[in-house]
């Protein structure tokens, strides 16, 4: 599998990928008006943490090993953004949308999280 052993790979990971592409654009885009050096940090913070720290098994090159609970932890971070951001930035509509796939994520990495929280996981590291 590519040095991937997770599941909620593949057709699975879109939903994710969008809510993650959700809140790197919409973080910035809520708090540019108050301060750009925060809105940079924000987009740093949240594609620069998941880069560096990975479970192994869950990516195929992990730069700094972290437990499963780590990984979550980034997802859940990176969903409350997304979700927090579109509703300071956007119209309700769009909110609303982000909101719901975010929500849509929750349920598709339920395998996921399960796997990455199993004692194994996070004994490894």
């Amino acid at each position: 599998m590519n040095g991937v052993d997770a599941p909620g790979h593949g057709v699975m990971a879109v939903p994710r990928f969008l809510a993650e592409l959700a809140a790197w654009v919409a973080a910035p885009w809520a708090l540019a008006p108050h301060s750009v050096p925060l809105a940079v940090l924000a987009v740093v913070v949240l594609v620069g943490l998941p880069t560096v720290f990975a479970t192994p098994g869950d990516k195929a090159s992990v730069i700094v090993a972290v437990p499963g609970y780590v990984t979550v932890a980034l997802v859940l971070l990176q969903l409350a953004a997304a979700v927090a951001a579109s509703w300071a930035a956007w119209p309700p509509p769009v909110a609303v949308a982000v909101t719901a796939l975010c929500a849509a994520v929750v349920v598709f990495e339920v395998p996921r999280w399960r796997w990455l929280l199993t004692e194994r996981r996070n004994a490894r590291v």
